[in-house]
């Protein structure tokens, strides 16, 4: 029998480099084609325009211009998303949003309020009958 009990070996002495995984540029950054936007494990970015993934999920830049993040919305709802914006696409002016649910609403019950006023002053309501009460005993 040992006298002492035995300690196990260490299985990694050795000091391992870091991947230099993460985002090479951030929202805003002009890229140039062929860039590394970023190395990454697994898609927690997907691409969007023009912007391609590698057989290791490193997001790069098909073309020269802007780096823009976003996030998904509907069924890709939560999912982040890399977009490279051309200049071209900067200067275009915003598109206006459709009407939502709320704006059509509020438009619908305006109508109606003056319908029902222009309503009101056109008909003439008829005389009302005076109510008679008898007394009797």
């Amino acid at each position: 029998m040992a006298k002492h009990k035995s300690q196990g070996s260490a299985k990694r002495t050795v000091n391992v480099a870091g991947k230099r995984r993460g985002v090479k540029r951030y929202g805003g950054q002009t890229v140039n084609a062929g860039e590394i936007i970023v190395r990454q494990l697994g898609t927690k970015f997907h691409p969007g325009k023009n912007a391609g993934i590698g057989k290791d999920h490193t997001i790069f830049a098909k073309v020269t211009g802007i780096v823009r993040y976003r996030e998904m919305t509907g069924y890709k709802r939560g999912q982040k998303c890399i977009d490279i914006l051309l200049p071209e696409d900067l200067e275009k002016p915003v598109k206006k949003k459709k009407s939502t649910v709320k704006q059509a609403k509020k438009t619908t019950t305006k109508s109606t309020a003056k319908k029902t006023t222009e309503t009101k002053k056109t008909t003439k309501k008829p005389a009302a009958k005076k109510k008679t009460t008898s007394n009797k005993k």
